[in-house]
């Protein structure tokens, strides 16, 4: 075994590589793509079914605010990975909605928070309730193992990501 514990090769060093990995990562750019490909379709759909006039990107947002409650919208921004005037347009177009709605920050009177309205936490929990049973549903014939095993290395490079 490799000292990274991943069984050899040469990764994390940048510019070494051989045959196999080049093969590796071929592999993966390919997949990534049609997964992403699929994802982008996905969250259209999703969107879709929250609100038919909700734009795709504004989903992971309302999904956001889902998990982690009131949140300025700077933090939205950077969460996101869009400047600040992306994020006003797209909160201003929640808001006519009706999904979220902006209180002042108690923190800091010239900031704001927004947070999901009750009509867009009820819209946005059913179409993740939906979500997750077309997952369960396409991922039937899987062991739970490699559920789990999918889902831990997804999020570790959700967070290699991040860096």
């Amino acid at each position: 075994m490799h000292e990274d514990g991943n069984g050899g090769g040469h990764r994390g060093q940048p510019g070494a590589s051989t045959a196999g990995a080049d093969q590796e990562f071929l592999a993966l750019e390919r997949e990534l793509t049609v997964f992403l490909r699929r994802a982008r379709a996905n969250q259209g759909e999703m969107a879709r079914a929250v609100h038919p006039d909700l734009e795709s990107a504004a989903y992971g947002l309302l999904v956001r605010l889902e998990e982690h409650g009131r949140q300025r919208a700077t933090d939205l921004a950077a969460y996101i990975g869009v400047g600040k005037a992306t994020m006003s347009r797209q909160l201003r177009a929640l808001e006519d909605l009706g999904l979220v709605a902006r209180e002042p920050d108690p923190a800091d009177g010239r900031a704001w928070l927004v947070h999901l309205t009750e009509e867009g936490r009820t819209r946005v929990q059913s179409v993740r309730v939906a979500r997750r049973a077309r997952y369960v549903e396409k991922l039937s014939h899987w062991d739970r193992a490699e559920v789990a095993e999918l889902a831990r290395l997804l999020n570790q490079l959700n967070r290699g990501m991040e860096k």
